[in-house]
């Protein structure tokens, strides 16, 4: 699914990121690296920072003061037509409640963000039908989300959020709204991606997700990094 071929390489820099909403400071002088290869997860407790740190590095927000760097672009110096490319061509992301448009079947889910860049129809059709087919759901390429179990709407949003062969592939709290073995069969997703080169970036509140799927532990707290600690992963 992914032959980045820059393994070890920087692909996100964070440069004392600050990010000030009125009076309140959501992020206060984040410094961070991820390498490509890497699979880092995010924790702290609710309004440490996790969500806002996430939209920084997908280039949705802008922060205060400081730089953010992501797969070579600083995100300060583009406006908001280059954030959206940036995000098209750069960034995929996965979200605990799918965000899949319901009145499109998952085939047609996948493929809008390829002809969003003007890839031509076919060729994002062939593409989405590969994606859908290695995670096993493929057989649901004309299925509506209504229809679709929770661990199958994941799958799809994952095969969209791949569409375009990301540097990152950000996950905001992925297994959030699944049952366990739905959210078990997503984190083994993650995992596989991970091992194929695939850099991921998860924020979440479970432990267990975290350790199963991540090599770094990137802990914050009052808007900081608190903590960064190896993991080993889990089964």
């Amino acid at each position: 699914m992914n032959s980045d071929d820059r393994t070890g390489q920087v692909v996100v820099h964070l440069d004392g990121v600050r990010k000030e909403y009125g009076g309140t400071t959501a992020l206060d002088g984040v410094s961070l690296e991820i390498r490509a290869g890497e699979a880092v997860a995010v924790m702290g407790p609710s309004g440490c920072g996790k969500s806002t740190l996430l939209n920084m590095i997908a280039g949705l927000d802008r922060p205060t003061a400081g730089t953010v760097v992501v797969d070579g672009h600083d995100l300060g110096r583009l406006d908001e037509t280059g954030l959206a490319l940036f995000r098209r061509r750069h960034i995929g992301m996965v979200f605990q409640f799918f965000n899949l448009i319901d009145d499109l079947p998952a085939l047609d889910n996948v493929t809008l963000s390829a002809q969003l860049l003007g890839i031509p129809a076919r060729q994002a059709r062939r593409r989405a039908l590969e994606l859908l087919d290695e995670l096993g759901i493929a057989d649901r390429k004309d299925a509506y989300p209504a229809v679709l179990s929770g661990g199958e709407r994941q799958r799809v949003a994952v095969a969209r959020a791949l569409m375009n062969r990301p540097a990152l592939l950000l996950a905001d709290e992925p297994t959030g709204a699944l049952d366990s073995r739905s959210g078990e069969q997503v984190m083994d997703l993650l995992i596989d991606l991970n091992q194929i080169g695939q850099t991921l970036l998860l924020v979440t509140h479970d432990p267990h997700l975290a350790t199963r799927c991540a090599g770094r532990l990137v802990e914050l707290a009052d808007g900081r990094v608190d903590r960064e600690s190896t993991l080993e992963r889990t089964e």
